[in-house]
């Protein structure tokens, strides 16, 4: 029953940094997913895979865990550059570039 406790990353589909400071606490899987026969659907007898607790700190998450004996793995977060600076599809033309924009 070992759970991991990690911050949220954004999705790559996500420009946003929305709902990224948040802390999650997840289980890791105990049993395989196996294919149904009939229908070929994926499943699993472990329901705990389906349980993902959010914290607004790790302190929180860490103490939740405790608290409740669950042993853990803390997952160390990765942030981005702070020097990288979002650009849209007009910066490619703008007239303050510093290289010149080719195909």
């Amino acid at each position: 029953m070992l759970a991991r406790i990690f911050q949220a990353e954004k999705s790559a589909t996500q420009s946003g940094t929305a709902h990224t400071d948040r802390w999650m606490l997840e289980y890791a899987p105990e049993a395989p997913r196996r294919i149904d026969p009939l229908m070929g659907w994926v499943g699993s007898a472990d329901t705990r895979r389906q349980v993902r607790l959010e914290f607004p700190s790790r302190e929180e998450a860490i103490e939740y865990a405790q608290r409740h004996g669950i042993p853990f793995t803390l997952v160390p977060t990765h942030r981005r550059h702070p020097n990288i600076r979002p650009m849209g599809y007009a910066g490619n033309f703008a007239s303050n570039r510093r290289v010149a924009w080719t195909h």
